[in-house]
């Protein structure tokens, strides 16, 4: 079976898109999803440009991947620059990172318009640059910006950017529909004229954008004439209306064209990432999205509701099980098993049938009422304890209370006082805070500290709040996401009420509980 390299471009061009924003410690849990996912490459961004990326870096070169290898991001050499000497360039040279992906021009109109330099002079950019990293000892992938404008208006020159790229020595040459303005013929013609150029010697890629809702249909196009590595962002997100959306794009290589991308396994993960990512982006999944949407495989009555349970491949294109999906309304008590068992396996716990089958029912109940456990794995994990007996409280509240005062010049204060039992011992405190959260954390802390000294390490790191039904106004359920880490790992935990700040005790006292959990207070 013929493979096909993924590339995964979230963690750069995918924020760039409105609203898209994650911290350093975010970013670098998605990309080990992305790497238990089973992509190859993962696009990071640009090495130092900002305190953020320069933390994200640091914190990759630390980090250990089973499959996936980092990308540092950057551009060709300057007009009025050697390669040696540019500033760019000498950082991805010097970045921990073993693959550099280089973006350059391509289109005549941005050689006018933009870069202002002759043809000639961008040609020596794209080859200098590539041949300098390759000294370096770097991998280069080199993005051809705006390749299939450019060879509508003229294909030679084209052509002859991306050779000029495939003879300085790079690994693949992707072919980049940068403003997302061609449609499927188009792309598979401008394709398979850059294969017949570059033959063998060199893997032709393909990036898409999707500003005409054709991002997956070009990037499809593009391999069924040749193209070997798939870049996208997951659920497509980026730019203006966003980039090819890598989660729909592995789903049809492998179950629709017979590509092989990932292994079964991986593949049953894919709804599993797919909401991660948004649920740490503070999105709500799509419910629509084909494949890992919630209604992707939902049937509502009459002939659909018949047809399915005679045979499920009357309304349904594949067994969603084979993306991590489920079917909504054929649910037996076999539905969700595996991911119930496998979950509790990964954190030591065995659950017998009857177990499972409580579980998932709670799960279903709890995901009526507002909860999410994509990014809450924290939280998820309790639940199975409980289900097991497993599960001990730190504490018993008697009660807590939050007063928040507005004082004249505008000095807001906020007070928390929790009353609570631990080991039969009442305790009592007050403290102040920069907000409920905050006061209602460092009372909880002053009370039972002495008791679980572990607590010292635990620290809230992110905190998100998201209306469940917005027509209710200030009236509406909130769900309140927390992440907490000890400096060695990070978990989540999810609250929800029509109280923000019972939502976020809730959230609150779990990330606490999570990480107090045997093996886990060394």
């Amino acid at each position: 079976m013929n493979t096909i390299q993924l590339y995964d471009a979230t963690l750069r061009d995918g924020m760039q898109g409105e609203g898209m924003s994650l911290s350093a410690q975010e970013k670098l849990r998605v990309a080990h999803a992305l790497d238990e996912l089973g992509v190859e490459l993962i696009e990071a961004g640009f090495p130092a440009s900002n305190p953020k990326e320069r933390e994200l870096f640091e914190l990759l070169a630390a980090e250990r991947f089973d499959h996936a290898q980092i990308a540092a991001f950057g551009m060709t050499r300057r007009r009025d620059s050697s390669a040696s000497a540019d500033a760019a360039l000498v950082l991805l040279a010097a970045s921990a990172v073993p693959v550099c992906t280089l973006v350059g021009k391509t289109w005549t109109l941005h050689l006018e318009k933009i870069v202002k330099v002759d043809r000639a002079e961008n040609l020596a950019m794209i080859a200098e640059s590539i041949a300098f990293l390759r000294g370096e000892g770097k991998r280069v992938i080199y993005d051809a910006e705006h390749y299939f404008d450019g060879w509508r208006a003229e294909p030679e020159y084209a052509i002859a950017c991306i050779t000029a790229a495939a003879e300085a020595g790079a690994e693949t040459v992707t072919l980049c529909d940068t403003n997302g303005s061609s449609l499927p013929s188009q792309i598979a013609a401008a394709t398979s004229a850059a294969i017949a150029a570059l033959g063998e010697h060199v893997r032709v890629g393909i990036h898409c954008h999707n500003d005409l809702e054709c991002g997956v249909a070009n990037s499809l196009a593009a391999v069924e004439v040749g193209a070997r590595q798939v870049q996208g962002t997951v659920n497509g997100c980026g730019e203006r209306t966003g980039n090819a959306n890598l989660i729909s794009i592995i789903a049809n290589l492998q179950l629709k064209l017979g590509y092989r991308c990932l292994s079964d396994e991986q593949l049953a993960r894919l709804t599993q990432t797919a909401h991660f990512v948004d649920e740490l982006l503070n999105f709500t999944p799509d419910p629509n999205q084909p494949y890992v949407g919630r209604n992707a495989f939902a049937h509502k009555g009459g002939m659909h509701v018949a047809g399915v349970s005679a045979d499920a491949a009357t309304f349904e294109h594949i067994d969603p099980a084979l993306v991590g999906n489920e079917r909504a309304l054929l649910v037996s008590e076999l539905a969700g098993r595996a991911s119930v068992v496998e979950k509790a396996a990964a954190v030591g716990l065995e659950l017998d049938d009857a177990a499972v089958a409580r579980v998932l029912e709670r799960v279903k109940t709890l995901e009526h009422e507002g909860y999410q456990f994509e990014a809450a794995d924290g939280s998820l994990e309790l639940l199975l304890r409980r289900e097991t007996g497993e599960y001990e409280p730190l504490f018993e509240l008697d009660s807590w209370r939050v007063v928040v005062e507005n004082r004249a010049g505008g000095e807001v204060v906020t007070e928390a006082t929790i009353k609570i039992q631990v080991g039969g011992e009442h305790y009592e405190r007050t403290a102040s805070g920069n907000g409920p959260v905050n006061a209602l954390d460092a009372a909880l802390r002053a009370a039972i500290v002495n008791v679980h000294p572990h607590l010292a390490d635990i620290e809230l790191v992110n905190y998100k709040v998201r209306i469940v039904d917005e027509a209710k106004g200030t009236a509406a359920v909130t769900r309140v996401l927390i992440d907490a880490s000890d400096g060695n790992e990070v978990w989540g935990t999810i609250g929800v009420s029509d109280n923000v700040i019972a939502a976020s005790w809730e959230a609150l006292v779990e990330s606490l509980e999570r990480g107090m959990l045997p093996g886990r207070t060394a």
